[in-house]
């Protein structure tokens, strides 16, 4: 049975994200679910072929497992490790200066 342009078109984007082995497994399977199905339109196809591609992807491995999180997970900066560039503000130690002033 000939596959409609269409629906052979859906089947090879749903495999563009498939390893080579795995691509090739899927669009075998894909066509023969096609069949089976009876399907002429593309959103039917869709939604028969859509549950078979997610069986044949494999998630890459995330690196960032175990890895810390939160504040300390940045990379360094200047503006947080570095000295406060300019003079002391003046308001700074205010209220340790009137602290000792008679009343």
């Amino acid at each position: 049975m000939a596959i409609d342009p269409a629906l052979d078109a859906l089947i090879f984007e749903l495999a563009a994200s498939l390893d080579r082995p795995q691509r090739a497994a899927f669009e075998a399977a894909a066509r023969a679910a096609l069949a089976a199905a009876g399907c002429s339109g593309c959103g039917a196809a869709y939604r028969v072929l859509a549950p078979l591609q997610r069986g044949f992807w494999d998630p890459p491995d995330d690196q960032r497992i175990g890895a810390p999180r939160g504040p300390t997970n940045r990379r360094p900066s200047k503006l947080i490790s570095a000295e406060a560039i300019g003079g002391p503000d003046p308001r700074e130690g205010a209220r340790d200066h009137r602290r000792f002033q008679a009343v």
